[in-house]
């Protein structure tokens, strides 16, 4: 008993004059000091983090770094942000600006008429905008293709039947597929609004091909496509006034819209989700408190027996 004891008190217990306390008088006790493994696991792992932000820094800075190409400025969309979300006006007129203009020249294959249900149009407008379109269907009993009138399920039309069409009548260059373009361009909506509204006379040393326009926010400054956005060069429905950066905008967000449909319904899924885990974040806490509260105020006395 007596080596028992003080190896007790070689642990860092209290004395009293009523015996001996066990109330954690060493809490910078063995259990919470880190061993060496500890130690060099959590260096590497910093290490680790470290590097990788490096990387990831140093990659998106190289990305940018091009010659002869001005990064888009930001702009303030309503749907940046934590809580922000598409304006839904805003929308419909950048779905009129990609039909009166764009649809001209670029495809959107992954988009189907269907998607725009209650985001830019009804029901009933949607199968109205979709029959305006004739689609090769078939074969039919007989074996022979047909065209019937649009429906909500099929895609968006293309200009072209394909590729080498396209390129024949753009002077060789390739107009690319908008229905992803936003998330495939570095600055997103920026880009777009910045390249729409950025044509410009080229400077002195520039040397341009035939076709060619210069917009110093594209690579290399020599783009095929010809400056299409100027003002009353769209006609919006619901009356808004079509300036060339009005259309640039609202052409801009659709763009960004058709590449994440699920934009505004995932933040609506996140927000409730934090709240969630809010909410379950407090009740643990409480939990873990009321569940160690009598281990850690319960005190252990060793009262000596009084000799008898």
């Amino acid at each position: 008993m007596a080596a028992c004891m003080r190896r007790i008190c070689g642990a860092g217990l209290l004395k009293s004059n009523h015996g001996i306390v066990l109330q954690q008088a060493n809490k910078y006790s063995s259990s919470s000091t880190w061993t060496k493994s500890q130690k060099a696991l959590c260096t590497s792992a910093g290490v680790l983090a470290g590097g990788v932000a490096a990387l990831w820094y140093t990659l998106d800075r190289s990305v940018q770094a091009k010659d002869l190409i001005l990064h888009p400025p930001e702009q303030d969309w309503p749907h940046k942000g934590l809580l922000g979300s598409f304006d839904h006006a805003s929308l419909r007129r950048g779905y009129e600006v990609y039909k009166q203009v764009c649809a001209a020249c670029h495809s959107m294959q992954y988009v189907r008429y269907r998607e725009l249900i209650g985001v830019t149009h009804t029901e009933e407008e949607v199968k109205a905008e979709a029959a305006e379109i004739m689609v090769e269907d078939g074969p039919d009993d007989t074996g022979a293709m047909f065209k019937r009138p649009g429906k909500p399920a099929d895609r968006f039309p293309s200009p072209y039947p394909n590729e080498n069409a396209a390129r024949a009548a753009n002077n060789g260059a390739y107009p690319p597929d908008l229905s992803l373009i936003a998330a495939a361009r570095h600055g997103g909506e920026d880009y777009l609004f910045s390249l729409l509204t950025g044509y410009c006379e080229a400077p002195a040393g520039v040397v341009l091909q035939e076709g060619q326009h210069f917009n110093p926010y594209f690579m290399g400054g020599a783009i095929g496509m010809a400056q299409a956005i100027y003002s009353e060069s769209a006609e919006f429905g619901d009356g808004t006034p079509a300036s060339a950066s009005q259309i640039a905008k609202d052409v801009s967000a659709f763009l960004r819209w058709c590449s994440e449909p699920e934009h505004d319904q995932r933040k609506k899924t996140g927000l409730k989700a934090l709240l969630m885990l809010a909410a379950f974040t407090a009740i643990s806490i409480y939990w873990k408190r009321h569940s160690w509260s009598s281990l850690k105020s319960t005190k252990i006395l060793y009262v000596p027996r009084k000799k008898l």
